[in-house]
């Protein structure tokens, strides 16, 4: 292929190397493209506009144009589960055909692309999991044309070097073990995500199980679960895998299976046991995948779902890319420090709280219901006095509508005030308003509703009690009801690794994202109804009178 500037009438049939906007006397401007194959009525339009010469390519005996080069290559390229699209400009995208995993041989990719600069192929990183319709990779001719004998160079060295694994519809077996006292609606949750993991990778939950957490029962419920062809089997025990004598290790073990490998160097997910049983996957799932936050477990996961077959070698080999993101669950593991301040029972000792007061009350009509009456007294009273004989302090109260009589009717409390002057764009606005006030000074913050007045100290101690930062419990929330009847209440406890979050709040979105979404770190405190009352109306607050006092 020669490349350069030709004289105007030695165009017709060569490539035009560079876009052209050629002035046409009284019409538009004509617009000649890149890769446009010339012909006469071009060549003559580039005389007319006053060019002598103008730079292209002119295909030789040998040579294949981009666009076919680029087709002939995908073709050896892509493999099974892959389309390659059509070609333009030298460039031919791959698109999946299916849902899987991907498969590339790097080598391969490594070869082709060694052969000639003209020639590159790029792709997704291997395993990446794939959707239908996705691009997965590419094949792109730099110049106009490359001569036959490299391209068939390329093409020996293409062996497929990418394809597509497809999920194979796995029914899986699901046990759920349970500590006294360990609250049914985790497990709920627990349960909920791993049927939408299987389901995103073509499978399914089988049959579920929930048993004690101990050796003889994981065992049974296995067996169970093994008996009546589930493969794999997922153990998720209200307690971490921490040691080969375990009792998961121990429970499969028990069965006459074979632990593979525990642990695993991908965090989160460290702690992961791969085992077989009876001729099935067996897979000791990690804590944090409770919630669908990416982890090590899912890649084990995915890998299971097209079939292959997962060693400890395999396990071993994912540390290269394995530190996912942040781990909430951990103290600062990316700062290198040595965690929050703690007492002696390893709790942070610095909680304050947030009380919200700012609302215009608009379901109560003219008045404010925070000002209301309620057993003598104003009603938003009852929640500053429930945070400070709980021990809380420093107490932000956050004012909006009617501050000056709030800050009235709160005059004798030992508080700070911090006025929202956008309290009318909603709750957001108010909660971000008083953790910026906290954030520097306390370890953990309660976000509290001013009309809450049922809600006591003990309700805070309660709940206070249940957060364990060295332990994963990030996030303390109060729970009524059971099953699929429980409800979440206030005040919520918040770690200070979620104030940069709270503070970014804004309009009337609240905190109920941050619970779901890191529902692996959330703590769940069963209490009474108060946790669920709020006053809104006339009639709740005529209502409050029937019932007992807190």
């Amino acid at each position: 292929m020669r490349f350069g500037p030709v004289p105007v009438a030695e165009l017709e049939g060569a490539v035009l190397a560079h876009t052209h906007r050629l002035p046409r006397p009284g019409a538009k401007s004509m617009v000649l493209k890149k890769g446009r194959v010339l012909d006469a009525r071009d060549a003559e339009a580039f005389a007319a506009a006053g060019f002598s010469e103008v730079i292209v390519a002119v295909l030789e005996a040998g040579d294949v144009g981009e666009d076919v080069a680029a087709e002939r290559l995908a073709e050896a390229f892509v493999g099974a589960g892959l389309r390659p699209g059509p070609a333009t400009t030298g460039r031919v995208n791959v698109f999946a055909t299916g849902d899987g995993l991907l498969r590339v041989d790097a080598a391969a990719v490594d070869r082709i692309n060694a052969v000639h600069e003209a020639l590159t192929v790029a792709t997704l990183p291997p395993r990446s999991r794939i959707r239908e319709g996705d691009l997965v990779a590419t094949v792109k001719v730099i110049p106009f044309a490359v001569p036959a004998a490299v391209l068939e160079r390329a093409r020996a060295a293409a062996t497929p070097a990418v394809a597509l694994r497809s999920f194979v519809a796995k029914a899986a077996g699901l046990v759920l073990t349970r500590l006294p006292g360990f609250p049914e609606s985790l497990l709920d949750r627990a349960s909920q995500s791993q049927r939408e993991r299987l389901a995103r990778l073509g499978g399914r939950v089988k049959r579920e199980l929930r048993t004690s957490h101990d050796e003889a029962s994981v065992a049974e419920a296995t067996r169970e679960l093994l008996d009546d062809g589930c493969d794999p089997v997922l153990l998720l025990g209200a307690s971490a895998i921490v040691d080969r004598e375990d009792v998961f290790p121990r429970a499969v073990r028990r069965l006459g299976g074979e632990v593979v490998h525990l642990g695993m160097p991908v965090d989160p997910g460290n702690l992961l046991l791969l085992a077989r049983a009876a001729g099935a996957d067996v897979v000791g799932v990690p804590g944090c995948a409770r919630s669908l936050k990416p982890s090590g477990f899912d890649e084990v996961l995915a890998r299971l779902a097209v079939g292959e077959r997962v060693g400890a070698g395999d396990v071993m080999g994912m540390g290269a890319g394995g530190l996912l993101k942040e781990v909430m669950a951990r103290p600062s593991p990316r700062r290198g420090g040595a965690g929050l301040p703690a007492n002696l029972e390893g709790e942070p000792v610095r909680v304050g709280a947030v009380v919200l007061a700012a609302g215009r009350s608009s379901r109560m009509g003219a008045s404010n219901k925070l000002l209301a009456s309620v057993r003598g007294e104003p009603m938003v009273r009852h929640a500053v006095r429930a945070v400070r004989e709980a021990g809380v302090a420093p107490i932000v109260v956050v004012t909006g509508h009617e501050a000056e009589a709030l800050r009235a009717a709160l005059e004798d409390f030992e508080i700070e005030l911090v006025h929202n002057e956008r309290f009318a764009e909603g709750m957001g606005m108010s909660l971000a308003a008083g953790i910026r006030a906290l954030e520097r000074r306390v370890d953990a913050a309660f976000v509290c509703l001013g009309d809450m007045p049922r809600v006591g100290a003990r309700h805070l101690e309660a709940i206070r009690a249940a957060y364990a930062p060295r332990e994963g419990r990030l996030l303390a929330v109060p729970v009524h009801g059971k099953g699929k009847a429980e409800e979440r209440g206030h005040p919520v406890l918040f770690d200070a690794r979620f104030f940069p979050a709270l503070a970014a709040l804004e309009g009337d979105r609240g905190a109920r994202r941050l619970l779901d979404e890191h529902a692996d770190v959330v703590a769940c405190v069963p209490l009474d109804d108060a946790v669920l009352i709020d006053v809104d109306t006339p009639a709740a607050l005529a209502g409050l009178d029937a019932r007992s006092a807190d």
